[in-house]
This record gives structure tokens, C-alpha cells and sequence, in this order.
């Protein structure tokens, strides 16, 4: 990606915001981390919004909503599939599935097979059975020493840390290590 012309002595500051960097594994994430230390240079900060790690049961109701918004998003998958791919996925034979796996620290999404069924994808036929799962996504969480752990195997040094009155969603400003 080439940034916009700048000044070669000016500071970089990186904003992620959001809580995206649960999307990696952590192995993945920490790359990730190291390769931006990388581009701030010696003065450098980061500013990233994560996620962190709370009971099992509030962490399982926001990605099981009441509103289905996360059930729609995860079906999405199917949708998409469908128009980009070709395929043909009868989404009301889905169902979205989604739960903390606390040994792993993350959420799991999954669309579940309601009944044995074969799904065609360009020339490629799925079978599926029932109660069998396409596991889509993983949203791992973290505790706050946890993810400043992770940053400092990157290089990177907690400056300052704000989070909400629940300490659900965590705002960390990082700097280089010296």
C-alpha cells in the first residue's frame, strides 16, 4: 500500500480502530503488530481498539442478539457465496451458531447443517450432514495484560490504556520499544 505523501520527519501515529485485530489468530495478530512497529519508526504510536475477554454468558448473547443481526451477517457468508461463486446454498437450511470457547479465548461462528444436503459450488458438489458446521469466523478476546503482552513481542511499549465502566472494550496507545 503506498501512503500519501508526507513529511519523512513527521511522527506516525497508526489508528485500528474497532476491535478488528481479533479477527487474526494470535500468531497472525502479533505479525501483524511487528509489521506495523515497522512502519512507525523509532517515534512512532498505535492507537487499537480491542476487544477483551468477559463472562462466557455476555459474550455469548452479543453474538447470539435477539435481533438476529449477527445471525443475518454470518448467513451473508451464504448470500455472498451464492452471487460471487455460483454456488447454491439454501440458506434457510443453515442455522447460525455462535459460542465462546473459552480454552481458546474467542468466539466461534459457524452456519449449522440442518439436514443432510449437497451444495453445489462452480464445479465442486459439498456434502454436508446434518449438524455438520462451516466454521466462518473467530473473534478472539483478550484480557488487558494479555494484549500487552502480545504487543510488546512486536516491539511495542503500553503507554496508555482507556476502557469503558465494564471494562468490556479496551482503547490501547502503544509506542515503539526502545
Amino acid at each position: 500500500m503506498e501512503l500519501p505523501d508526507y513529511s519523512r520527519d513527521a511522527r506516525k501515529v497508526v489508528f485500528f480502530p474497532g476491535s478488528s485485530i481479533g479477527n487474526f489468530d494470535p500468531e497472525f495478530a502479533a505479525d501483524f503488530l511487528a509489521r506495523i512497529k515497522d512502519v512507525l519508526g523509532s517515534d512512532g504510536g498505535l492507537l487499537i481498539g480491542v476487544d477483551l475477554k468477559k463472562e462466557a454468558k455476555i459474550l455469548n448473547a452479543a453474538y447470539n442478539d435477539r435481533q438476529g443481526l449477527t445471525a443475518a451477517f454470518n448467513l451473508n457468508l451464504l448470500t455472498r457465496m451464492n452471487r460471487e461463486l455460483g454456488a447454491d446454498f439454501d440458506l434457510d437450511a443453515f442455522d447460525h451458531v455462535a459460542f465462546y470457547n473459552e480454552k481458546s479465548g474467542r468466539i466461534e461462528m459457524h452456519l449449522c447443517s440442518k439436514k443432510e444436503q449437497s451444495v453445489q459450488v462452480g464445479e465442486c458438489a459439498l456434502e454436508f450432514s446434518e449438524g455438520e458446521t462451516i466454521h466462518t469466523e473467530n473473534s478472539y478476546k483478550y484480557t488487558a495484560s494479555e494484549f500487552e503482552t502480545l504487543a510488546g513481542g512486536a516491539g511495542l511499549n503500553l503507554e496508555k490504556l482507556w476502557t469503558d465502566d465494564n471494562n468490556w472494550f479496551g482503547l490501547f496507545y502503544f509506542t515503539v520499544a526502545a
